[in-house]
């Protein structure tokens, strides 16, 4: 792995007949990974937080988000809305109070690297690029540790799960209705997919509309779940 700062982590965007060899083998995620594997190994959580890491960070889908902006938004929500949540139940907080500050926090992380400078320099600069992983990452967690914290009131944390679904959505209207391509990172490499630009800029919009509000409403269905029980312990 070339530890120069200049460039995309992932390598350059890769061409379809070569995608299924472009596994990132770097020894330092790897190792980051398998301790953090191995810190977690009670938990079933945690676990499948790691999974879903790997499957970010060593995957095709790491070479393919530098190609797609589509893929990237994949990358993103497996990111915020898989891991993250995971993460917080292996790391459980009190969740009394703190939602609506984390809730901003990781809203505004979300929507800053989106913007068209910062989402291009992290895409050409490996150390901007782990900026936007990390602070992602991080702010989710916090704001997934508020909502499913073990003392959060249950009706607030599904509000806060469905708003965190509209932020995020909204995003995804605004790219999916932009009249131009926003990135010149993906300019040139979707061609290569077959695809134009702004439509591959369409299609992460509405990734960041469907498929991301799935992990929400699991999330929100659990809560409710947990709920009605606690009203039929009331009734019974």
């Amino acid at each position: 792995m070339d530890w120069t700062f200049a460039g995309s982590y992932c390598g350059p965007a890769p061409v379809p007949a070569a995608i299924w060899a472009q596994w990132n083998l770097d020894p330092v995620l790897l190792g980051v990974l398998g301790i953090a594997a191995f810190m977690l190994r009670r938990s079933g959580a945690g676990l499948a937080a790691c999974a879903v890491l790997a499957l970010i960070f060593v995957s095709p889908l790491c070479a393919l988000s530098v190609a797609l902006f589509s893929a990237r938004t994949v990358h993103h929500v497996l990111l915020v809305a898989v891991a993250a949540p995971l993460l917080a139940v292996a790391f459980p907080g009190r969740g009394r109070g703190g939602a609506a500050s984390a809730f901003i926090l990781s809203t505004a992380c979300l929507w800053a690297w989106h913007l068209p400078a910062a989402y291009d320099a992290a895409l050409s600069n490996k150390a901007i690029y782990w900026a936007m992983q990390v602070s992602l990452l991080a702010t989710f967690v916090a704001f997934w540790r508020a909502v499913l914290g073990r003392d959060a009131e249950t009706v607030g944390a599904i509000l806060w799960t469905v708003a965190g679904f509209m932020a995020m959505g909204f995003l995804g209207a605004i790219l999916t209705f932009a009249p131009v391509p926003l990135y010149a990172a993906h300019a040139l490499a979707p061609f290569t997919w077959g695809i134009a630009p702004l439509a591959d800029q369409q299609l992460a919009g509405l990734t960041m509309w469907v498929p991301a509000g799935l992990p929400y409403l699991a999330v929100a269905g659990w809560l409710g779940r947990d709920l009605w029980r606690r009203a039929e312990g009331r009734v019974a």
